[in-house]
C-alpha cells in the first residue's frame, strides 16, 4: 500500500487489485480506497484454494491486465503471487515482480502440501523478472529449495512509516488512563492475528509465567482471529484473564503501544514481521522466538532478545527481567528507535523498489 501511495505519481500510474476477504485481522481496503489508490476487488480471489474461483480469477485476471497495458506487475503474498504473476505472464506482461513477505511453504504444513507449494513456487519463478525478499533467510530458503536463480533476489526490507511510529506524538498516560492501566504498572503486549502462525497460545503461557513473578503486570493483546476462544480459555487457565485487555481490532496501533513496556512476539514462523520495527520504532525492547525474519529484525542482546521456538521459562525471564529494569528497557528501546530508523524507513525502501522498477524497465526495452 505504501509503494502504491509514495511512488512519484508523474512517472507511475499505479492500481491495487484485491481479493474481497478482509479476515479477522482487519484489511488494508479501506487505507487504499482513503489514499484514492485506484482499486479494483476480483471477487474469486479467495485465499483458501479452490479450483473453480482459482481458475475464474486467472482468466479474469489476465483480461484485466491485459486490457489495462500495464507495464509492471507487481504481487503480493502467497496464493495471490501464483495467480498474479501467471495471470501477467498469460497477458505478456513485460517485467513480473513477486515480494516474498515469507515463502507460502513451512515446516508446520504437511508434507504433501508443502511439497505442492515448492513445486509451484519453483515454477512460476521461472516467468518472474525479479524475487524481493523482506529477509536475507527467505532468500536461503528460496534458493535452497531451488526457486529462482541467485541473480533474481533483490533483499529489500519491509519498512513502516516512521512519522507514524513516534512516542512523542502519543500521551502514554492518556491511553493508559483510557485502558484503566495504572501508570506505574509494567506492561507486556503484543500486536497480531490470533492464528497458528502468530501462536497466541504460547504468547499467553508466557504472560501467565510474567503475571505469576510479576503481581503487578498488566498485559495487552491487539487483534482478533481464529483462535479467539482459545485465547480466552488459555488466559483463564494461566490467572491473568482479570489483568488482560483485549482490544479487538484496532487502527491505532502506535497509541496502544505507547502503553506497554515490552513487546512479545511468538510467532512460528515468519518473513520479516513489521510489528518489530514498529515496537522498536516505539521505544519498546522486543523479545520473541529466533525465527526466520525475526532473527534479521532483532539485535541480540541490544534491541531485544531472541529465544528459541517453545522456551517459554526463557521468554519469560526475558520479559520479567526487562519489566523489573526502567533503565535496561529505555537503553534497549533508544536502541531499537535508531535501528529502526537506519533500517525501516517506508520511503527508503519505496526507493529501492523505483530503482528495481527502473532498471527492469530500462532492461525490457533493451531486450
Amino acid at each position: 500500500m505504501f509503494t502504491a501511495f509514495l511512488l512519484d505519481k508523474s512517472r507511475y500510474h499505479v492500481e491495487v487489485i484485491s481479493g474481497p476477504q478482509t479476515g479477522s485481522e482487519g484489511s488494508l481496503i479501506g487505507e487504499v480506497r482513503a489514499r484514492s489508490i485506484p482499486l479494483t476487488i476480483f471477487p474469486h480471489m479467495l485465499r483458501q484454494i479452490n479450483p473453480y474461483h482459482d481458475f475464474l480469477c486467472l482468466l479474469k485476471l489476465a483480461r484485466f491486465i491485459r486490457r489495462g497495458k500495464y507495464t509492471i506487475v507487481h504481487t503480493h503474498s502467497s496464493k495471490a503471487g501464483i495467480l498474479g504473476r501467471l495471470a501477467a505472464r498469460l497477458a505478456g506482461t513485460p517485467v513480473i515482480i513477486h515480494t516474498v513477505h515469507g515463502w507460502s511453504f513451512h515446516e508446520h504444513m504437511h508434507p504433501a502440501v508443502r511439497n505442492i507449494y515448492i513445486f509451484l513456487e519453483r515454477w512460476i519463478a521461472r516467468f518472474t523478472n525479479t524475487l524481493i525478499a523482506v529477509a536475507e533467510k527467505d532468500v536461503e530458503k528460496g534458493l535452497k529449495y531451488g526457486i529462482g536463480r541467485p541473480e533474481q533476489y533483490r533483499l529489500i526490507r519491509s519498512a513502516i512509516p516512521l512519522d507514524e511510529f513516534d512516542p512523542g506524538r502519543v500521551d502514554r498516560d492518556t491511553v493508559r488512563a483510557e485502558l484503566d492501566i495504572p501508570t506505574d504498572a509494567p506492561v507486556l503486549g503484543n500486536v497480531g492475528r490470533f492464528s497458528t502462525q502468530k501462536n497466541p497460545l504460547d504468547w499467553v503461557r508466557v504472560a501467565g509465567r510474567v503475571g505469576r513473578s510479576l503481581p503487578e503486570c498488566r498485559f495487552i493483546l491487539v487483534g482478533d482471529g481464529p483462535l479467539h476462544p482459545e485465547v480466552m480459555i488459555a488466559l483463564s487457565e494461566e490467572g491473568i484473564i482479570d489483568r488482560t485487555i483485549l482490544t479487538g481490532l484496532r487502527r491505532d496501533v502506535p497509541r496502544l503501544m505507547a502503553a506497554m513496556d515490552v513487546f512479545l512476539l511468538t510467532s512460528l514462523w515468519e518473513g520479516l514481521p513489521r510489528v518489530i520495527p514498529q515496537a522498536m520504532a516505539m521505544g519498546l525492547p522486543v523479545v520473541a522466538n529466533a525465527v526466520d525474519g525475526s532473527s534479521e529484525a532483532v539485535v541480540q542482546g541490544e534491541t531485544g532478545y531472541l529465544c528459541p521456538p517453545g522456551a517459554l521459562d526463557e521468554m519469560a525471564e526475558r520479559c520479567a527481567e526487562l519489566l523489573r529494569d526502567p533503565a535496561r528497557r529505555q537503553a534497549m528501546g533508544k536502541k531499537g528507535q535508531d535501528y529502526a530508523s537506519r533500517e525501516f524507513d517506508v520511503r527508503q525502501m519505496v526507493a529501492q523498489i523505483d530503482a528495481v522498477y527502473q532498471e527492469l524497465l530500462t532492461r525490457s526495452k533493451h531486450g
